[in-house]
């Protein structure tokens, strides 16, 4: 192949690429234009260049030149044609996405901490800021755990299938927190000082004062010479940080399993400060927990001296402190995730 027959074959092929670059309109036409033209491979320039090795060498240097001009011009056209067809584009997209600012915005909702949530660190905070660590355990718990071990004699109406959900015989969906206490004793000498968030689980119809599954926290304290008086010193402390300094606390006997003497915890009513209303039926108080002494029978399940050591236990509700935190009367509303009520928090 003579240099003339090679530089006659890069202008048609020019002549052919001006040709062909009138009739691109958008990337994909561009893309391919340029593949076809100078690709590595299979590109119609490409394939020129490599006519340059068969010339005479007297010939290559000319054909080289026009070979650069022909690349250069190629390449310099795809270029500028790019630039028009992106600022085309914007132009067409400006036009097209307009935005009217004369409509109503859309409005951007944001999460929000659930209240039963910010309840549940409240109260962890306020019991860490007194010594406490926080324990957890399983949700699906043995009935040792759950009942034997805390003095819960086999025929309690705690244990009966309509009040607890059983998994097995011997394994239940865990009705309190309680079982944690037990647990955390087997592991730790005293002195303990620790409080048991978490969910609990009892065959209770979904309405707005009860639910099957809710959450409770519970605490306790053993050491030596641990008295009645501590506990209700430390019950005091607690709702007067969660409620306020003007709280007041009493305690009534009652009566369970697992502590001797037992309790019933009443603070002043949070909607009258005490005077009587509709909340605390006329009474100024409100009832929020139960609490007592360790039974001695809890303290020889896992291996503690009754002799050496005593100690209190306590538990309620979070829902319960919530309700009166944010004077929420239906309890549905914790678990329905709906976005009015959770935006208020």
């Amino acid at each position: 192949m003579s240099s003339k027959t090679g530089i006659d074959q890069l202008r048609e092929l020019e002549q052919r690429f001006d040709r062909e670059l009138a009739a691109v309109v958008d990337h994909r036409s561009l893309e391919d234009i340029q593949a076809r033209y100078l690709s590595r491979k299979a590109g119609l320039l490409t394939l020129q260049l490599q006519n340059l090795g068969k010339l005479p060498s007297s010939e290559r240097a000319e054909f080289g030149r026009v070979a650069n001009q022909v690349k250069t011009r190629i390449e310099s056209a795809l270029g500028l044609l790019q630039t028009t067809i992106l600022e085309r584009e914007k132009n067409e997209a400006l036009v097209r996405e307009t935005i009217d600012v004369t409509l109503p915005g859309v409005r951007r909702r944001t999460g929000h901490r659930h209240p039963l949530t910010i309840v549940w660190k409240e109260i962890e905070d306020i019991f860490i800021a007194m010594g406490y660590s926080i324990e957890e355990g399983p949700e699906v718990e043995t009935t040792y755990y759950n009942f034997d071990a805390l003095n819960t004699p086999p025929a309690h109406p705690a244990r009966d299938p309509r009040d607890t959900f059983y998994i097995s015989g011997d394994v239940v969906l865990r009705t309190h927190t309680s079982p944690v206490q037990i647990r955390t004793m087997e592991k730790m000498k005293p002195p303990v000082r620790i409080i048991c968030p978490g969910k609990v689980f009892r065959r209770d119809a979904f309405d707005p004062t009860h639910s099957p599954m809710f959450h409770q926290v519970e605490g306790l304290l053993v050491d030596e010479g641990v008295t009645f008086s501590d506990m209700k010193g430390t019950l005091e402390r607690f709702h007067k940080k969660f409620f306020g300094e003007s709280t007041q606390t009493r305690l009534r006997p009652s009566f369970f399993p697992f502590t001797e003497p037992s309790a019933e915890v009443d603070i002043t009513c949070v909607a009258c400060g005490g005077t009587g209303c509709r909340n605390c039926k006329g009474t100024g108080w409100i009832e929020v927990m139960g609490c007592g002494m360790v039974h001695k029978s809890l303290f020889r399940n896992v291996g503690y001296d009754p002799a050496k050591y005593t100690g209190f236990a306590f538990g309620g509700g979070i829902e319960r402190y919530a309700k009166l935190r944010y004077n929420v009367e239906d309890l549905q509303l914790y678990f329905q995730n709906d976005m009015r009520f959770l935006e208020q928090f």
